[in-house]
């Protein structure tokens, strides 16, 4: 295997884990946002919106999906992906694992991201005649949007680990690659590079998440 088919096969890798971490983030995010914000608001002690019982239940189910492994979770979840994609294995298939798997942990982020904002402010919304939506909507969100950010920049960095360990059993993409060819065939070089891509792409995103929190809180 020369030069040039290694460059390929790393650089289809990179484009497969990149597609996995996106269309997985955009998901777990459109799970775990409304999560997060109830769990928040309907927190009997300092939620707008105190629910003891809906709390209780969604805490329950949000530390029951984040206790499972990943692989394990993948694994249990190969019909679902069978069901929505047509098949349990491959980048595609492993978007559906990945955004299950992230979207807990999600919830919990935006959970303390939203409540580390001032309850003066909130208190200060409701005084002047707020809704409970325009308090989540105006107030919440964009007081949080900083640590919002990071917590973003962390699910995003989480989905990267969670896809290399996909690799393990088909996968696809960086960890997928490492294991086929640098620890299957004995090709140190490939499991090499693949491991210093998967460093490069994490910097590259905590580098830039950074860069845009500290840029909104700045503006704050």
């Amino acid at each position: 295997m020369d030069v040039q088919q290694i460059v390929n096969l790393v650089g289809t890798a990179t484009l497969q884990t990149l597609s996995m971490v996106f269309f997985s983030t955009i998901f777990s995010l459109f799970l775990g946002l409304p999560l997060g914000i109830l769990l928040c608001v309907t927190d009997p002690v300092t939620g707008i919106m105190p629910k003891p019982v809906l709390y209780q239940v969604l805490t329950r189910i949000v530390n029951v999906l984040r206790s499972f492994p990943f692989i394990i979770l993948m694994i249990l979840l190969f019909p679902l992906s069978r069901v929505i994609v047509g098949t349990s294995i491959g980048t595609t298939a492993t978007i559906v694992p990945l955004s299950i798997a992230a979207a807990p942990f999600v919830a919990r982020v935006i959970e303390s991201a939203l409540k580390e904002v001032d309850p003066g402010v909130v208190q200060a919304s409701r005084a002047m005649g707020s809704t409970n939506f325009q308090i989540i909507t105006k107030v919440l969100l964009p007081e949080a949007m900083p640590s919002l950010v990071s917590g973003i920049t962390l699910t995003i960095i989480n989905l990267i680990g969670y896809s290399a360990m996909a690799g393990a059993i088909g996968g696809g993409g960086l960890g997928d690659l490492a294991i086929r060819y640098g620890y299957q065939r004995f090709r140190t070089d490939i499991m090499i590079v693949s491991v210093v891509v998967i460093l490069v792409l994490v910097e590259v995103i905590q580098v830039i998440g950074t860069k845009i929190s500290s840029h909104l809180m700045a503006k704050r």
